[in-house]
């Protein structure tokens, strides 16, 4: 029996027919008709080439095939309530999950470890896998179900996607301490003197503070160009070279940082993009919940550690 044939509806029918002996009290069950009822038992008869009830003054009594089959049928039928009650109700002390993040190595830093040590309180068997996806893939791979969650700019507008602000920050001109140029402050020229590093995903392109020095006819030294923040820092404690980041990176890697030179650049925004088919599913919205409480928590100790300081 090819069961990519069969209405699998037709075995709800076959219960409620074993259960009650009568068409028309299983058909109360169901939630059909009669007639409705009639012509499942049909298509039941004809996919096994039996029977399957006989009508008789006591009802309608199972042959042998029809007992044969009645126990795992039920089974299958209780299998199959129970996967979809589950799939409404998400339990993460007991759930079995692999999520899959697509998150720069920055973002990783600032999240991952922190994440991880809840989830292992709360949801000791779920698991993370963190990569970076391409920007242009990323709806598709959200859709298809090979990645769970993205976090990026906010320039996906696909409708298919969802997403909310995990954080904002500014972009610093951020230095060794003890670099010739830091300082309170530093000029455009001062900035344009020196060696910079780029860190960027893309093969090619040009980031935010190259677009604004563009509209004014003016370049930077671009000396090395990396898609990974982490390298960036072990080269920056090491040479009289910058970098142009998020003030939280230059903050938690223990540089000397200073405003940009220039008065357009805009805010850099993270978000948690997810797709639309998955907005309502118990096991995404938790994890969901996980990260952006813990982007609230990262954002609340930096304002603690600023009114400290000050």
């Amino acid at each position: 029996m090819n069961l990519n044939k069969v209405d699998l509806n037709l075995f709800i029918v076959f219960d409620a027919i074993y259960t009650e002996a009568n068409l028309t009290r299983a058909g109360q069950i169901v939630g059909i008709t009669q007639p409705a009822v009639s012509n499942a038992l049909a298509r039941l008869r004809e996919t096994f080439n039996d029977p399957l009830f006989v009508r008789t003054a006591q009802g309608m009594v199972p042959t042998p095939m029809a007992q044969n089959i009645i126990a795992p049928v039920r089974s299958a039928l209780q299998q199959l309530r129970i996967s979809v009650q589950e799939s409404r109700i998400f339990n993460p002390a007991e759930a079995n999950k692999t999520y899959r993040i697509s998150m720069t190595d920055l973002t990783e830093a600032l999240v991952l470890p922190s994440l991880f040590q809840r989830l292992r309180r709360l949801a000791p068997n779920v698991s993370l896998e963190s990569m970076l996806a391409r920007r242009r893939e990323t709806t598709k791979e959200l859709a298809a179900g090979r990645l769970d969650f993205a976090v990026d700019a906010p320039l996906n507008t696909d409708p298919q996607v969802r997403h909310v602000k995990m954080m904002e920050d500014r972009y610093v001109c951020a230095m060794r301490r003890g670099h010739p140029l830091a300082k309170d402050k530093i000029s455009l020229d001062e900035y344009l003197s020196l060696t910079h590093i780029q860190i960027s995903s893309r093969r090619s392109g040009l980031g935010y503070i190259d677009l604004s020095l563009g509209k004014m006819g003016l370049k930077r030294r671009v000396a090395l160009r990396s898609q990974h923040y982490l390298m960036a820092s072990t080269v920056l404690h090491s040479t009289d070279m910058a970098i142009t980041v998020p003030e939280r990176f230059a903050r938690r890697n223990d540089l000397h940082y200073m405003e940009l030179p220039v008065s357009d650049m805009p805010a850099l925004e993270t978000h948690l993009y997810w797709h639309e088919s998955t907005d309502q599913d118990p096991a995404n919205r938790w994890m969901r919940e996980q990260i952006i409480e813990i982007c609230q928590h990262v954002i609340a100790q930096e304002k603690k550690l600023d009114k400290a300081s000050s």
